[in-house]
């Protein structure tokens, strides 16, 4: 019995010295060498080319921890408790608006403005392709070879794309929600209100939630903050005519296409200084930084709301109860949206595309897809104008990577 388990230890011995070279070989210094190498996370200035959620099915990812949110919910609910009574003193919550923000909200606004009116300039030089039977979109002359299409009866066509004319709406997407006229006294709209109240451009209510005043959506401004009393929002501020505007507000939806138009002479030509196409582009990606860091400011004060399973979205201190949704498990919620707090590529698609080195050359290719890079559709739009490619954006469109030839294909690695 002793022999048989001393020839056990015996023939256990060589896994063990491989261990103690394994253990040895990374308590050394020659660990140093690993962390040498660019890391995904540590180097601000790299990101890798997104990848679209694979599992639809799925919650998105909070941006919030979940115990960071419920702790918030203690410390809230306790508050309610000790104060039943309080006057609500921080802006936005009060209903008074963030003087700091205020021209914030007027920046993103024109940003958005000039963005639209530089992509439809910007789209008479420059062609773009979009999928006939998926939201895909693609830069340049000929529509890439890529088989990603998940649209109806993408089986048949192996995923291969239908390529057709794309305009201004597929470069840049803005999801709309409902507009609020009062954010806080009624800052929820129910499932009877779904046809009268008017639905916008979600970054534009959250331009008018902020402070930016525009003719068809009225918005009220206070000037004394609201008391809340056992969680409920009660406003003691009495102004003439509120009401009676309240009410003819949503008598009749008012058009929101007019929003998203671009008034536009018939007989449209560009203007003098907007000869130079390198210059419209630039002017164009400056006013896309300026609106994305605009509204990610404006966020951190106003709450925006996107479902969690739906790419909807809602600006205001709570989501609408309008039973619209139909993802996944909408059945157990009765259509009801699953709220959760939003990020920016919930209110401003950024709209991926492949990066084309050469407008003019062949067309991108399936078996080469891992050698290419992606960017947002409105900054690939502009580098391929003349604009300089932005920093943040370099080792996301792969610039120092050269695709291999056709003839070439067996010979990578």
């Amino acid at each position: 019995m002793q022999r048989r388990s001393l020839l056990l230890q015996i023939s256990q011995l060589p896994k063990l010295h491989r261990r103690c070279n394994q253990a040895y070989f990374f308590s050394s210094g020659k660990t140093q060498n690993f962390h040498s190498f660019p890391d995904n996370n540590g180097d601000p200035m790299y990101s890798d080319v997104p990848k679209p959620r694979t599992d639809k099915s799925q919650r998105k990812p909070y941006p919030t921890p979940m115990k960071e949110l419920i702790k918030r919910a203690k410390q809230e609910k306790e508050l309610r408790k000790s104060q039943p009574c309080r006057l609500l003193e921080h802006p936005p919550a009060n209903g008074l608006l963030v003087p700091e923000l205020v021209d914030v909200a007027h920046r993103v606004y024109r940003a958005r403005e000039l963005i639209l009116s530089g992509l439809s300039k910007l789209l008479q030089f420059i062609p773009v392709q979009r999928c006939r039977f998926c939201y895909e979109v693609h830069i340049g002359n000929v529509g890439h070879e890529i088989r990603t299409c998940t649209g109806p009866k993408s089986g048949s066509r192996s995923a291969t794309h239908v390529w057709r004319k794309g305009g201004v709406g597929d470069v840049i997407f803005f999801p709309k929600c409902f507009h609020l006229y009062d954010r806080v006294g009624k800052s929820r709209v129910v499932h009877d209100e779904r046809h009268s109240a008017p639905r916008i451009p979600a970054i534009l209510e959250l331009c008018i939630q902020a402070g930016v005043d525009v003719e068809n959506y009225p918005s009220k401004r206070r000037t004394k903050p609201v008391y809340s009393i056992e969680g409920r929002i009660v406003d003691f501020e009495s102004v003439a005519g509120m009401d009676e505007m309240e009410t003819n507000l949503f008598v009749e939806n008012v058009d929101d296409t007019e929003v998203d138009v671009l008034r536009r002479d018939p007989n449209s030509e560009l203007n003098a200084e907007d000869t130079n196409l390198i210059e419209l582009s630039t002017r164009t990606l400056d006013s896309w930084f300026e609106m994305i860091g605009g509204v990610r400011k404006i966020m951190e004060k106003y709450n925006v709301w996107t479902c969690g399973y739906c790419p909807e979205v809602q600006v205001g201190p709570k989501g609408h109860k309008v039973r619209m949704c139909r993802a996944s498990k909408h059945q157990s919620r009765n259509g009801l949206h699953a709220w959760q707090e939003a990020t920016i590529n919930d209110l401003v698609g950024p709209n991926y595309v492949w990066h084309v080195h050469d407008l003019n050359g062949p067309p991108l290719r399936n078996d080469l897809k891992r050698y290419y890079g992606k960017a947002p559709a409105v900054v690939e739009l502009c580098v391929q104008a003349g604009a300089p490619v932005p920093d943040q954006y370099r080792s996301m469109m792969r610039l120092d990577v050269v695709p291999p030839e056709r003839d070439e294909v067996d010979l990578v690695a």
